[in-house]
Protein backbone atom coordinates (compact mmCIF):
# COMPACT_ATOMS: atom_id res chain seq x y z
CA UNK A 1 0.00 0.00 0.00
CA UNK A 2 1.23 3.61 -1.02
CA UNK A 3 0.15 6.69 -0.55
CA UNK A 4 0.25 9.74 -2.38
CA UNK A 5 1.94 12.50 -0.38
CA UNK A 6 1.74 16.37 -2.09
CA UNK A 7 3.92 17.55 0.43
CA UNK A 8 7.72 16.62 2.34
CA UNK A 9 6.22 14.83 5.34
CA UNK A 10 7.91 15.63 8.94
CA UNK A 11 10.24 13.01 10.50
CA UNK A 12 7.82 12.36 13.41
CA UNK A 13 5.16 11.81 10.34
CA UNK A 14 7.12 9.26 8.73
CA UNK A 15 8.14 7.57 11.82
CA UNK A 16 4.42 6.89 12.83
CA UNK A 17 4.25 5.50 8.80
CA UNK A 18 6.62 3.22 9.84
CA UNK A 19 5.27 2.58 12.99
CA UNK A 20 2.05 1.70 11.74
CA UNK A 21 2.80 -0.25 8.20
CA UNK A 22 6.68 -1.20 8.70
CA UNK A 23 8.13 0.63 6.05
CA UNK A 24 7.64 4.01 4.56
CA UNK A 25 3.98 4.17 2.45
CA UNK A 26 4.62 6.91 0.38
CA UNK A 27 4.44 6.70 -3.91
CA UNK A 28 7.28 7.83 -5.63
CA UNK A 29 7.11 10.97 -7.86
CA UNK A 30 5.35 9.81 -11.26
CA UNK A 31 7.59 9.17 -13.29
CA UNK A 32 11.01 8.83 -12.18
CA UNK A 33 13.15 5.60 -13.17
CA UNK A 34 13.92 4.22 -9.90
CA UNK A 35 16.86 2.31 -10.80
CA UNK A 36 18.70 5.05 -11.78
CA UNK A 37 17.33 7.30 -8.78
CA UNK A 38 18.45 4.48 -5.89
CA UNK A 39 21.84 5.04 -7.67
CA UNK A 40 21.87 8.37 -7.41
CA UNK A 41 20.65 8.32 -3.61
CA UNK A 42 23.43 5.57 -3.31
CA UNK A 43 26.28 7.53 -4.27
CA UNK A 44 24.92 10.98 -2.68
CA UNK A 45 24.72 9.07 0.57
CA UNK A 46 27.82 6.19 0.37
CA UNK A 47 25.26 3.51 0.82
CA UNK A 48 25.35 0.26 -0.30
CA UNK A 49 22.53 -1.87 -1.13
CA UNK A 50 22.72 -5.42 -0.21
CA UNK A 51 20.63 -8.51 -1.53
CA UNK A 52 20.00 -11.94 -0.66
CA UNK A 53 19.47 -14.36 -3.87
CA UNK A 54 16.03 -14.85 -2.68
CA UNK A 55 15.06 -11.01 -3.63
CA UNK A 56 13.02 -10.74 -6.63
CA UNK A 57 15.15 -10.06 -9.70
CA UNK A 58 14.96 -6.12 -10.20
CA UNK A 59 16.54 -5.90 -6.39
CA UNK A 60 19.44 -8.18 -7.90
CA UNK A 61 20.68 -6.27 -10.45
CA UNK A 62 20.80 -3.11 -8.45
CA UNK A 63 21.98 -4.43 -5.92
CA UNK A 64 26.07 -3.63 -5.01
CA UNK A 65 26.06 -7.47 -3.82
CA UNK A 66 24.27 -10.22 -3.80
CA UNK A 67 24.98 -13.59 -1.91
CA UNK A 68 24.01 -16.07 0.52
CA UNK A 69 23.95 -15.64 4.76
CA UNK A 70 28.26 -16.32 4.41
CA UNK A 71 28.88 -14.05 1.67
CA UNK A 72 26.56 -11.07 3.07
CA UNK A 73 27.69 -11.48 6.53
CA UNK A 74 31.37 -11.23 5.25
CA UNK A 75 30.72 -8.44 3.08
CA UNK A 76 28.73 -6.23 6.00
CA UNK A 77 32.03 -6.79 8.23
CA UNK A 78 34.04 -5.09 5.15
CA UNK A 79 32.44 -2.26 3.86
CA UNK A 80 33.43 1.32 3.84
CA UNK A 81 29.99 2.64 3.40
CA UNK A 82 28.13 5.16 5.96
CA UNK A 83 24.74 3.66 5.46
CA UNK A 84 23.49 0.06 4.91
CA UNK A 85 20.79 -1.00 2.73
CA UNK A 86 19.85 -4.53 3.35
CA UNK A 87 17.54 -6.24 0.90
CA UNK A 88 16.44 -9.55 2.55
CA UNK A 89 15.17 -10.43 6.14
CA UNK A 90 15.14 -8.86 9.39
CA UNK A 91 18.27 -11.42 10.98
CA UNK A 92 19.94 -10.33 8.25
CA UNK A 93 20.09 -6.46 8.57
CA UNK A 94 20.24 -6.86 12.43
CA UNK A 95 23.34 -8.74 11.49
CA UNK A 96 24.63 -6.27 9.42
CA UNK A 97 23.81 -4.05 12.56
CA UNK A 98 25.63 -5.92 14.91
CA UNK A 99 28.98 -5.96 12.54
CA UNK A 100 28.36 -2.36 11.92
CA UNK A 101 27.40 -0.80 15.42
CA UNK A 102 28.10 2.80 14.30
CA UNK A 103 26.91 3.03 10.96
CA UNK A 104 23.01 3.33 10.20
CA UNK A 105 21.89 -0.34 9.07
CA UNK A 106 18.12 0.04 6.71
CA UNK A 107 15.67 -2.44 5.77
CA UNK A 108 13.16 -1.49 3.20
CA UNK A 109 9.76 -3.03 5.32
CA UNK A 110 10.39 -4.54 8.82
CA UNK A 111 7.83 -6.86 7.90
CA UNK A 112 10.09 -8.94 6.15
CA UNK A 113 10.60 -11.54 8.79
CA UNK A 114 11.79 -15.30 9.07
CA UNK A 115 9.69 -18.25 9.78
CA UNK A 116 12.90 -20.13 10.58
CA UNK A 117 14.05 -17.34 13.03
CA UNK A 118 10.06 -16.83 14.18
CA UNK A 119 10.57 -20.75 15.45
CA UNK A 120 13.54 -20.26 17.96
CA UNK A 121 11.67 -17.36 20.77
CA UNK A 122 14.27 -16.18 22.61
CA UNK A 123 12.80 -16.37 26.29
CA UNK A 124 11.80 -20.54 24.98
CA UNK A 125 15.36 -21.23 23.98
CA UNK A 126 16.99 -19.65 27.18
CA UNK A 127 14.77 -21.72 28.84
CA UNK A 128 15.81 -24.88 26.55
CA UNK A 129 19.93 -23.72 27.08
CA UNK A 130 19.04 -24.12 30.95
CA UNK A 131 18.24 -27.92 30.96
CA UNK A 132 21.91 -28.12 28.83
CA UNK A 133 24.47 -26.47 31.10
CA UNK A 134 27.66 -28.38 29.70
CA UNK A 135 26.74 -27.72 26.36
CA UNK A 136 28.04 -25.03 23.90
CA UNK A 137 25.31 -23.28 21.56
CA UNK A 138 25.78 -23.29 17.68
CA UNK A 139 23.44 -21.47 15.67
CA UNK A 140 22.84 -21.02 12.63
CA UNK A 141 22.90 -17.12 11.55
CA UNK A 142 18.74 -17.94 10.34
CA UNK A 143 18.04 -16.17 14.27
CA UNK A 144 17.11 -13.32 15.86
CA UNK A 145 20.10 -11.15 17.54
CA UNK A 146 19.06 -12.27 21.15
CA UNK A 147 19.40 -15.78 19.61
CA UNK A 148 23.23 -15.13 18.74
CA UNK A 149 23.87 -13.10 22.06
CA UNK A 150 22.84 -17.08 23.71
CA UNK A 151 25.39 -18.98 21.25
CA UNK A 152 29.27 -20.00 21.26
CA UNK A 153 29.48 -19.69 17.42
CA UNK A 154 27.10 -18.93 14.55
CA UNK A 155 27.29 -20.97 11.15
CA UNK A 156 25.85 -20.81 7.50
CA UNK A 157 24.64 -23.38 5.44
CA UNK A 158 28.13 -22.29 3.71
CA UNK A 159 30.09 -22.98 6.47
CA UNK A 160 28.08 -25.37 9.14
CA UNK A 161 29.83 -28.46 8.08
CA UNK A 162 33.96 -27.69 8.44
CA UNK A 163 32.98 -25.39 11.85
CA UNK A 164 31.41 -28.11 13.56
CA UNK A 165 34.37 -30.69 12.33
CA UNK A 166 36.65 -28.06 14.11
CA UNK A 167 35.29 -27.46 17.10
CA UNK A 168 36.82 -28.86 19.80
CA UNK A 169 36.02 -32.66 20.69
CA UNK A 170 34.98 -32.45 24.02
CA UNK A 171 32.14 -29.78 22.81
CA UNK A 172 28.37 -31.34 23.81
CA UNK A 173 26.26 -29.08 21.31
CA UNK A 174 23.32 -27.53 21.17
CA UNK A 175 22.17 -27.24 17.84
CA UNK A 176 19.57 -24.54 16.84
CA UNK A 177 17.14 -23.56 15.28
CA UNK A 178 16.84 -25.34 12.36
CA UNK A 179 16.41 -29.00 13.14
CA UNK A 180 16.84 -30.59 9.61
CA UNK A 181 20.02 -28.45 8.62
CA UNK A 182 21.28 -29.68 12.35
CA UNK A 183 20.06 -33.53 10.91
CA UNK A 184 22.72 -32.53 7.76
CA UNK A 185 25.26 -32.02 10.07
CA UNK A 186 24.98 -34.55 12.05
CA UNK A 187 25.15 -36.96 9.33
CA UNK A 188 28.26 -35.31 7.55
CA UNK A 189 30.29 -34.77 10.86
CA UNK A 190 30.17 -37.85 12.72
CA UNK A 191 28.67 -35.49 15.68
CA UNK A 192 26.29 -35.59 18.44
CA UNK A 193 24.04 -32.47 18.64
CA UNK A 194 20.88 -31.94 20.55
CA UNK A 195 18.57 -30.24 17.80
CA UNK A 196 16.24 -27.26 18.52
CA UNK A 197 12.94 -28.45 16.78
CA UNK A 198 12.78 -25.76 14.20
CA UNK A 199 12.36 -25.28 10.22
CA UNK A 200 12.22 -23.01 7.21
CA UNK A 201 8.79 -22.94 6.11
CA UNK A 202 10.08 -22.73 2.32
CA UNK A 203 11.97 -25.67 2.36
CA UNK A 204 9.99 -28.04 4.68
CA UNK A 205 6.90 -27.71 1.90
CA UNK A 206 9.02 -29.53 -1.04
CA UNK A 207 7.04 -32.87 -1.54
CA UNK A 208 9.12 -36.49 -1.48
CA UNK A 209 6.21 -38.01 -3.46
CA UNK A 210 6.35 -35.18 -6.12
CA UNK A 211 10.25 -34.98 -6.30
CA UNK A 212 10.07 -38.65 -7.38
CA UNK A 213 7.80 -38.15 -9.93
CA UNK A 214 9.94 -35.04 -11.24
CA UNK A 215 12.63 -37.41 -11.73
CA UNK A 216 11.16 -39.98 -13.35
CA UNK A 217 9.39 -37.16 -15.34
CA UNK A 218 13.13 -35.67 -16.36
CA UNK A 219 15.93 -38.47 -15.78
CA UNK A 220 18.59 -36.72 -17.11
CA UNK A 221 18.15 -34.16 -14.08
CA UNK A 222 20.17 -33.82 -11.36
CA UNK A 223 18.47 -32.75 -7.96
CA UNK A 224 20.09 -29.93 -5.90
CA UNK A 225 18.52 -29.59 -2.71
CA UNK A 226 19.48 -26.68 0.30
CA UNK A 227 20.32 -28.36 3.59
CA UNK A 228 17.22 -27.21 5.04
CA UNK A 229 14.98 -29.35 3.16
CA UNK A 230 13.24 -32.53 4.82
CA UNK A 231 16.02 -35.75 5.21
CA UNK A 232 13.76 -37.70 2.77
CA UNK A 233 14.38 -35.23 -0.04
CA UNK A 234 18.10 -34.81 0.88
CA UNK A 235 18.52 -38.69 -0.06
CA UNK A 236 17.41 -38.11 -3.25
CA UNK A 237 19.52 -35.54 -4.06
CA UNK A 238 22.48 -35.58 -6.47
CA UNK A 239 24.18 -32.68 -4.73
CA UNK A 240 23.11 -30.58 -1.77
CA UNK A 241 24.77 -27.44 -0.63
CA UNK A 242 23.80 -23.66 -0.19
CA UNK A 243 22.43 -20.75 -1.92
CA UNK A 244 25.67 -20.18 -3.13
CA UNK A 245 27.10 -23.89 -3.80
CA UNK A 246 24.26 -24.70 -5.68
CA UNK A 247 24.52 -21.74 -8.05
CA UNK A 248 28.56 -22.88 -8.66
CA UNK A 249 27.16 -26.38 -8.89
CA UNK A 250 24.93 -25.47 -12.10
CA UNK A 251 27.52 -22.99 -13.50
CA UNK A 252 30.20 -25.92 -12.81
CA UNK A 253 28.07 -28.74 -13.86
CA UNK A 254 28.21 -30.86 -17.25
CA UNK A 255 24.38 -31.97 -16.70
CA UNK A 256 22.11 -29.63 -18.39
CA UNK A 257 18.93 -29.96 -16.31
CA UNK A 258 18.43 -29.62 -12.60
CA UNK A 259 15.51 -29.57 -10.60
CA UNK A 260 16.18 -26.91 -7.73
CA UNK A 261 14.89 -27.63 -4.19
CA UNK A 262 15.16 -24.37 -2.95
CA UNK A 263 13.76 -20.57 -2.79
CA UNK A 264 12.94 -19.59 -6.92
CA UNK A 265 14.29 -16.33 -6.33
CA UNK A 266 18.29 -18.24 -7.01
CA UNK A 267 16.98 -19.34 -10.37
CA UNK A 268 17.00 -15.65 -11.62
CA UNK A 269 21.58 -15.77 -11.15
CA UNK A 270 21.64 -19.69 -12.13
CA UNK A 271 20.20 -18.19 -15.43
CA UNK A 272 22.63 -15.52 -15.73
CA UNK A 273 25.18 -17.62 -15.08
CA UNK A 274 24.42 -20.62 -17.09
CA UNK A 275 21.73 -19.44 -20.12
CA UNK A 276 22.35 -23.40 -21.28
CA UNK A 277 21.25 -24.88 -18.10
CA UNK A 278 17.18 -25.42 -18.12
CA UNK A 279 16.19 -24.82 -14.41
CA UNK A 280 13.25 -27.07 -13.10
CA UNK A 281 11.80 -25.11 -9.43
CA UNK A 282 11.24 -28.43 -7.69
CA UNK A 283 7.22 -28.82 -6.56
CA UNK A 284 5.52 -28.15 -3.21
CA UNK A 285 3.27 -30.15 -1.52
CA UNK A 286 0.53 -28.23 -1.36
CA UNK A 287 0.68 -25.35 -4.21
CA UNK A 288 2.25 -24.73 -7.30
CA UNK A 289 6.05 -25.57 -8.09
CA UNK A 290 6.98 -22.12 -7.64
CA UNK A 291 8.21 -22.12 -4.44
CA UNK A 292 8.98 -18.59 -2.88
CA UNK A 293 9.73 -16.79 0.87
CA UNK A 294 6.87 -14.35 1.29
CA UNK A 295 8.94 -12.63 3.89
CA UNK A 296 12.21 -11.86 1.11
CA UNK A 297 9.82 -11.07 -1.64
CA UNK A 298 8.27 -7.92 0.85
CA UNK A 299 11.21 -6.02 -0.13
CA UNK A 300 10.05 -3.75 -3.48
CA UNK A 301 11.99 -1.13 -5.36
CA UNK A 302 10.20 1.53 -4.57
CA UNK A 303 10.52 0.26 -0.95
CA UNK A 304 14.09 0.70 -0.96
CA UNK A 305 14.07 4.11 -2.64
CA UNK A 306 11.70 5.41 0.13
CA UNK A 307 14.08 3.85 2.72
CA UNK A 308 17.13 5.30 1.33
CA UNK A 309 15.10 8.99 0.30
CA UNK A 310 14.14 8.90 4.23
CA UNK A 311 16.81 6.89 5.88
CA UNK A 312 14.30 4.98 7.08
CA UNK A 313 13.17 2.09 8.45
CA UNK A 314 16.45 2.00 10.32
CA UNK A 315 17.67 -1.05 12.54
CA UNK A 316 18.88 -0.59 16.02
CA UNK A 317 19.86 -2.58 18.98
CA UNK A 318 20.91 -2.01 22.09
CA UNK A 319 24.84 -1.84 22.23
CA UNK A 320 24.89 -4.30 25.07
CA UNK A 321 23.22 -6.53 22.73
CA UNK A 322 25.21 -6.03 19.61
CA UNK A 323 28.66 -6.87 22.01
CA UNK A 324 27.45 -10.46 22.98
CA UNK A 325 25.90 -11.25 19.78
CA UNK A 326 29.19 -9.97 17.63
CA UNK A 327 31.39 -12.44 19.41
CA UNK A 328 29.80 -15.65 17.74
CA UNK A 329 29.57 -13.88 15.12
CA UNK A 330 33.24 -12.96 15.08
CA UNK A 331 33.99 -16.03 15.90
CA UNK A 332 32.47 -17.43 13.04
CA UNK A 333 34.27 -15.30 10.34
CA UNK A 334 37.93 -16.12 12.01
CA UNK A 335 36.99 -19.65 11.48
CA UNK A 336 35.94 -19.46 7.98
CA UNK A 337 39.36 -17.51 7.41
CA UNK A 338 41.13 -19.86 8.82
CA UNK A 339 39.31 -22.95 6.97
CA UNK A 340 39.78 -21.14 3.61
CA UNK A 341 36.05 -20.62 3.43
CA UNK A 342 36.48 -16.75 3.09
CA UNK A 343 39.39 -14.81 1.73
CA UNK A 344 42.00 -13.47 4.46
CA UNK A 345 41.86 -10.06 3.29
Amino acid sequence: MFHISTRSPSREELLNLVEEYGYVPLEPPQGIDLFAEIERLKREKNAILLAHYYQDADIQDIADFIGDSLGLSQKAAETDAEIIVFAGVHFMAETAKILNPTKKVLIPDLNAGCSLSDSCPPESFAAFKAQHPDHKVVSYINTSAAIKAMSDVIVTSSNAVPIVKALPSDWKIIFAPDKNLGQYVMKKTGRDMILWDGVCMVHTIFSYQKVLQMKRQYPEAELIAHPECEPAVLEQADFIGSTTALLNYVVKSPKKQFIVATESGILHQMRKAAPDKELIQAPAEYSCSCNTCPHMKLNTLEKIYNALLYEMPEVTLPPELIEAARRPIERMLEMSRELGLISKG
